[in-house]
């Protein structure tokens, strides 16, 4: 399931490249990277804020196959229908909206039911769970970048809705809640209000999560741009960096997920978050070629950590009795977040030419390379930030757990 919604998730950078550019096929949408990554981030957001309507019904379910199920088809359909787009209000509906609803049925069931299966090993076993994302967007984004070139835009969405039905519909069918031990309830409240006036809820859900899910995205959806507006690389090779990025992701969660059952979990996701952020502030403000690819491997490397433990960390930090309640609320503000960010460094970065001249590139600071460089400053003030949050949050945690651990 983390293979192919993550993964479609994380390669929407080469729709970008390729909607934004002069041979698209939805011309309205050339040179356009805020509406275009809107139509992304509509998609990835609406998989995590659909948590606010599917975990409830989780709770409230005995079985949960249907919610899987209809998912699977309905993000399926969404792609599917996206092949026939010649408008961008087309993309909206159907690679924004309908494969973002049906992508968070298929999510959320599994995600809420996983964590409870594990308890000692919980950070390698997420990590290992949600390394699928890495994986996906490696396995991805080179077929996706060769059905491109050899079939066009429309049989490639078609070919990929198809492919996530064959894949999706028994992932989707497999899915069981954990037996209930006897004597207690199977029904989970929806949302236990008294949480709200706890200081980790608060600062996790209203700026943790909200400004990592902001920041996060934006390198991956504009990192197929940078390489061929600044850095004068052909499309090809910005599907490679996107897949580059995947490959060192999912190596990283699941050794990010060793480590967090070594060292803590809360601490190694403070880490994750804050090098997150520092990486894009070191090497993707004014990158030449060899510092972009630094970035684009040390960006995978720090970037999984915050996604693959914020599911043990919640149980750690809430009890796993209010894991779905929390996680479906959490989740959906870190949606809301993943919808703003890479449209708001679209907005900043403005309409601009493909294919500026590698001479130029190097030799001065195009405006195109220091729009993109105001790109990055916001990316990584808003992860930096993000850290900042996280790290009070494990303050906090342990001040209410009633004193200070170094492992946690």
């Amino acid at each position: 399931m983390i293979f192919q919604v993550i993964g479609i998730n994380s390669i929407y950078g080469i729709f970008q490249e390729f909607y934004t550019s002069p041979s698209s096929s939805v011309k309205d949408a050339v040179g356009q990277d805020a509406l275009v990554a809107l139509v992304g981030t509509v998609g990835a957001g609406l998989t995590w804020s659909g948590s606010i309507v599917v975990n409830p019904l989780i709770a409230k379910m005995r079985g949960v196959r249907w919610i899987t199920v209809s998912g699977v088809i309905a993000m399926s359909l969404g792609l599917f229908l996206a092949g026939f787009s010649s408008k961008l209000w087309h993309l909206f509906l159907t690679q924004g909206l309908l494969y973002g609803f049906g992508s968070s049925a298929f999510y959320f069931p599994i995600m809420s039911l996983t964590p409870p299966y594990f308890d000692r090993h919980r950070g390698f076993a997420m990590g290992f769970i949600l390394a699928g994302s890495g994986v996906g967007g490696l396995v991805l984004a080179p077929v996706l970048r060769l059905l491109l070139d050899r079939y066009g835009i429309g049989w490639s969405l078609r070919i990929l809705g198809l492919w996530t039905l064959v894949v999706g519909l028994p992932t989707a069918c497999v899915i069981r809640k954990k037996p209930t031990p006897a004597g207690l309830s199977s029904r989970q409240p929806v949302f236990n209000m008294g949480l709200v006036k706890r200081g980790t809820f608060l600062w996790q859900q209203s700026l943790g999560a909200f400004l990592q899910a902001a920041g996060n995205a934006v390198p991956l959806y504009y990192m197929a741009t940078y390489s061929t507006s600044v850095l004068s690389y052909k499309s090809s090779t910005g599907s490679l960096f996107i897949a580059l990025n995947n490959a060192v992701n999912s190596v990283s969660r699941v050794t990010m997920g060793v480590l967090a059952d070594q060292v803590g979990r809360q601490n190694t996701m403070v880490l994750s978050v804050l090098l997150s952020g520092v990486s894009v502030l070191a090497f993707w403000y004014d990158a030449s070629r060899l510092r972009f690819i630094l970035f684009v491997v040390s960006y995978g490397i720090y970037a999984g950590g915050y996604n693959a433990l914020l599911p043990t960390t919640i149980t750690e930090i809430y009890g796993v009795q209010n894991y779905s309640s929390v996680n479906g609320v959490i989740y959906f503000l870190r949606g809301l977040g993943a919808i703003f960010g890479a449209p708001i460094a679209g907005v900043i970065l403005g309409s601009h030419q493909r294919g500026t001249s590698l001479q130029s590139m190097m030799t001065s600071l195009s405006p195109v390379k220091m729009r993109y460089n105001e790109v990055a400053i916001f990316d990584g003030v808003v992860l930096v930030g993000s850290a900042v949050c996280v790290g009070y949050v494990r303050w906090l945690d342990a001040r209410d757990k009633g004193g200070w651990s170094w492992k946690a």
